[in-house]
């Protein structure tokens, strides 16, 4: 329990392990703005739960454990975004919100999106649906293998496949 006890005085936590959660946010996001704010929202939630937390591990290993689950969340929410508006919205609609793309830029960003939904469409049905369930709905690998039926293993050499054969097909598209 003296590991617990470390929480009592918060504010000489916060000054310890800021600076490690905030390193560990700015490498892991490339985001300064980001990093800060996971670096708060990390501390503010352990700041939440320090009632519960059982000092099985150090402060500084349960605050990093909050800082990678944070910042996992983070990044699949980012790509779950990206996935969600190419279904939902047009390429050119994505493109003129961007508000930063040249018309070069643009018709790049459509030729690699139609090129991925493309190869995406030719892979066999089981690629296809381990690539979809991943990249679209965002599942993770055991998540996969519970929906489909399949060992995590076999969903791994799908995915794999997958993965191959769409980025040698946009490359060869971009060609």
């Amino acid at each position: 329990m003296e590991r617990a006890a470390e929480l009592t005085d918060f504010d000489a936590v916060v000054a310890e392990y800021w600076p490690r959660i905030y390193r560990f946010a700015l490498g892991s996001l490339r985001d300064k703005g980001a990093a800060e704010s996971l670096a708060q929202d990390c501390l503010l939630k352990a700041w939440k739960a320090r009632d519960r937390f059982r000092g099985e591990a150090s402060v500084s290993t349960w605050l990093m454990q909050i800082a990678v689950n944070l910042i996992r969340d983070r990044i699949r929410n980012r790509r779950l975004q990206f996935w969600k508006r190419t279904t939902e919205a047009s390429v050119d609609d994505l493109i003129v919100a961007d508000g930063k793309s040249s018309p070069e830029k643009a018709a790049s960003a459509r030729q690699q999106l139609a090129a991925v939904w493309n190869a995406t469409a030719s892979l066999p049905e089981r690629q296809r649906t381990v690539f979809l369930l991943r990249f679209v709905e965002d599942m993770d690998l055991l998540e996969i293998a519970a929906a489909t039926g399949l060992s995590e293993g076999t969903v791994k050499v799908h995915l794999f496949r997958a993965l191959q054969a769409v980025r040698a097909k946009v490359k060869g598209a971009g060609q």
